[in-house]
C-alpha cells in the first residue's frame, strides 16, 4: 500500500480540500501569538496555488465547549478562525477569505466563487459536534466542498475525526501534504532504518503516560535516557528516597519492569546521578544540587544536575540518531531550565540526526532559539508519541492508496 504525496496529484483546476493544523496559541488581544503551525503548512498551500488549484482549508482551534443543546456557547467566541485568517492573509497574500460556518449552503456558495489561487478558510471544525465523533453526515458535507483531499495536519492525524478520517474516505484521490510527508519520513527512519547507535530521550511528568512508548523504544534503541518528572519514579524503583519529587504510583511497577527489560535487551538505560531540588514549586524557591540518593524530605527534584548533563551529553556524542520527547526539567522556570537547555545545545552542535517530538519539547528548543539547529522538530506531540509507540495513526492510514 502506497501513501500518495501532494506532488502525485494533479491540482490544476481542482478544488483541494486540505486539513491543516492551525491550532495556534492566541494572545490576550485575540491575535495569533505564535504562527509556527501556520508557517508549517505554507509549502503545501503555495504548491496548490502555484499549480492552478483552489484551496479550502479546515482546522480546529482550541477546545470549544458544547452546551446542553449540543451547540457552541458564546464563551467560545474567542476560538473563531478570524485571527488565524488574518495571519494567513499576511503570510500568503492574495485572496484569502474566511467562512463563518464549517458546512452549509453559504459555504458551498463561497467555494463555487473561488478562482485558481484563491484560499477559503472554514470555521473551527470543533464548532460542529460531529467533528470529534467522526460523524458521517459531517464528513459527507465536507467532502462536497472539494475534488481532492490533502492532509497536512500532523498534529491531528492520531485522532479519527470527521475532518481527518471520515472526509478522506470520500475521495479516490487523497494524499499527504509536504509537512505530513516530512514527519512520516523522519519517524519512519527511526522505526525502520535508523543510523546507529540510536538514542531516545524521554522526559515529562508520568511514567504511566509513556508506558507503551517506553516498551516499544526498548525494542528499538541502543540508549534510553530518562529525565523530567518521570525520572523520580525510576529513582524510587531503584530503592532511593525522592522526598517531595513527583512520584507516579501507577507507573512504579512499570518503571521496575523497564529497568529489567533494558538489562535483558542490552540497552543503556541512563538515569540522573544528581538533581536540582527546591523546597517549593516556584522559580524563587530555595534550590540546590544534590546527589540523586540524597534528596531530603520537603525537597523536590525539578531539573537534572550538571553531572547528569555531562553524563547524558557524553552518551549522546556516540549516537548517530537521537529522538527526544519530553523536557528534562521545569524548563519554563529559569533555575530549572539548564538541564533541558544544555542537552538541546549539545544536540544542536552535534552531528547526529536529531528529531524533536512536538509539544513541550518543541516549545523548549524554540524558547532556547535552537529549533533551526535540529534536523526535525515535529509539529505533533501526541501524534509523534503514538508513532514511537508503533501505533498506526488513523489520519495516516486513511491516506493509503488502495
Amino acid at each position: 500500500m502506497k501513501k500518495l504525496s501532494l506532488q502525485d496529484l494533479d491540482v490544476n483546476g481542482k478544488r483541494v480540500l486540505m486539513r491543516v493544523d492551525f491550532n495556534v496559541p492566541l494572545g490576550d488581544d485575540g491575535s495569533v501569538r505564535d504562527d509556527t503551525r501556520i508557517r508549517g503548512a505554507l509549502q503545501s498551500i503555495r504548491y496548490v496555488r502555484e499549480h492552478g488549484g483552489t484551496l479550502i482549508l479546515m482546522s480546529h482551534l482550541g477546545r470549544p465547549k458544547m452546551g446542553d443543546d449540543n451547540k457552541i456557547g458564546e464563551d467560545n467566541s474567542g476560538l473563531t478562525m478570524d485571527a488565524v485568517a488574518d495571519r494567513l492573509r499576511d503570510l500568503v497574500g492574495g485572496n484569502v477569505t474566511k467562512s463563518d460556518n464549517l458546512i452549509g449552503p453559504d459555504v458551498e456558495a463561497a467555494v463555487a466563487e473561488l478562482n485558481a489561487g484563491d484560499v477559503l478558510l472554514l470555521e473551527n471544525t470543533r464548532f460542529h459536534p460531529g467533528e470529534t465523533k467522526n460523524d458521517p453526515e459531517l464528513a459527507a458535507a465536507l467532502a462536497r466542498l472539494g475534488d481532492l483531499y490533502v492532509s497536512d495536519a500532523f498534529g491531528a492525524v492520531h485522532r479519527a475525526h470527521a475532518s481527518t478520517v471520515g472526509v478522506a474516505e470520500h475521495f479516490e484521490q487523497r494524499a499527504a501534504g509536504f509537512l505530513v510527508a516530512k514527519e512520516i519520513e523522519f519517524f519512519g527512519r527511526i522505526l525502520e532504518s535508523p543510523g546507529r547507535p540510536l538514542a531516545a530521550i524521554l522526559g515529562g511528568a508520568k511514567v504511566s503516560d509513556k508506558i507503551p512508548v517506553i516498551d516499544n523504544l526498548l525494542d528499538l534503541v541502543d540508549i534510553l535516557i530518562i529525565g523530567g518528572g518521570m525520572a523520580y519514579t525510576f529513582i524510587k524503583a531503584q530503592g532511593h528516597e525522592i522526598g517531595d519529587s513527583l512520584f507516579d504510583e501507577a507507573g512504579f511497577d512499570r518503571a521496575k519492569a523497564a529497568i529489567a527489560k533494558a538489562r535483558e535487551k542490552g540497552v543503556d538505560l541512563l538515569l540522573p546521578v544528581d538533581t536540582v531540588v527546591a523546597d517549593a514549586f516556584f522559580a524563587t524557591a530555595n534550590h540546590k544540587t544534590v546527589a540523586i540518593d540524597s534528596i531530603e524530605p520537603g525537597w523536590m527534584g525539578l531539573d537534572i544536575g550538571l553531572e547528569t548533563v555531562a553524563f547524558y551529553c557524553d552518551s549522546l556524542e556516540k549516537a548517530r540518531t537521537v529522538v527526544w520527547n519530553g523536557p528534562l526539567g521545569v524548563f519554563e522556570m529559569e533555575p530549572y531550565s539548564k538541564g533541558t537547555r544544555s542537552v538541546a545545545d549539545a544536540l544542536a552542535k552535534g552531528s547526529a540526526v536529531s528529531i524533536i517530538g512536538g509539544g513541550d519539547t518543541a516549545a523548549a528548543v524554540a524558547q532556547f532559539g535552537l529549533a533551526d539547529k535540529m534536523s526535525h522538530v515535529s509539529t505533533g506531540g501526541g501524534a509523534s508519541l503514538e508513532m514511537l509507540e508503533g501505533k498506526e495513526l488513523p489520519g495516516l492510514a486513511v491516506l493509503t492508496d488502495a
